[in-house]
């Protein structure tokens, strides 16, 4: 079983914010002729980077809910320009939404056990969220219906 992050996503509404605010980051590295890498920055590394690269993802906690994941690509490992430690996590560009799990806030990411990982909306489309609000999407899956 892979494993994979979690992580808040803190000051994003909902999944097509997010959507929104990674187009805008792809366009902007794409404007100033830099790879259109989609990446997380973090301070700390994680250690067990073989595990995760085998197949894990980073989970978005969105308000208060775990709601979508991106597939890591890479977890690189660099110093900035002030000379402080710091990590990229490269993640796949198509955010899939997965079934409502709340989760409490914490600081940086978390490792996330498959185990524990709440299944993908099978079936979902890109813009699900649009279609469903949610806040219902959370009490169809408080209810187990989704």
């Amino acid at each position: 079983m892979p494993l994979h992050l979690i992580k808040l996503c803190v000051g994003v509404e909902d999944i097509g914010h997010l959507r929104e605010l990674q187009a805008s980051r792809l366009q902007a590295a794409h404007d100033a002729g830099q790879p259109p890498l989609l990446q997380h920055i973090t301070r700390m590394t994680p250690r067990r980077r073989d595990e995760l690269l085998d197949g894990g993802s980073l989970y978005w906690v969105i308000k208060g809910r775990v709601q979508a994941r991106q597939n890591l690509l890479d977890i690189i490992s660099f110093t900035d320009g002030e000379g402080i430690k710091r990590c990229r996590l490269v993640l796949g560009h198509k955010l899939i939404p997965v079934r409502p799990q709340p989760r409490r806030a914490f600081q940086g990411w978390r490792y996330f056990e498959a185990s524990d990982a709440p299944g993908d909306l099978t079936g979902a489309k890109e813009d699900a969220e649009e279609e469903i609000p949610p806040q219902m999407l959370a009490e169809l899956s408080e209810m187990g219906l989704l």
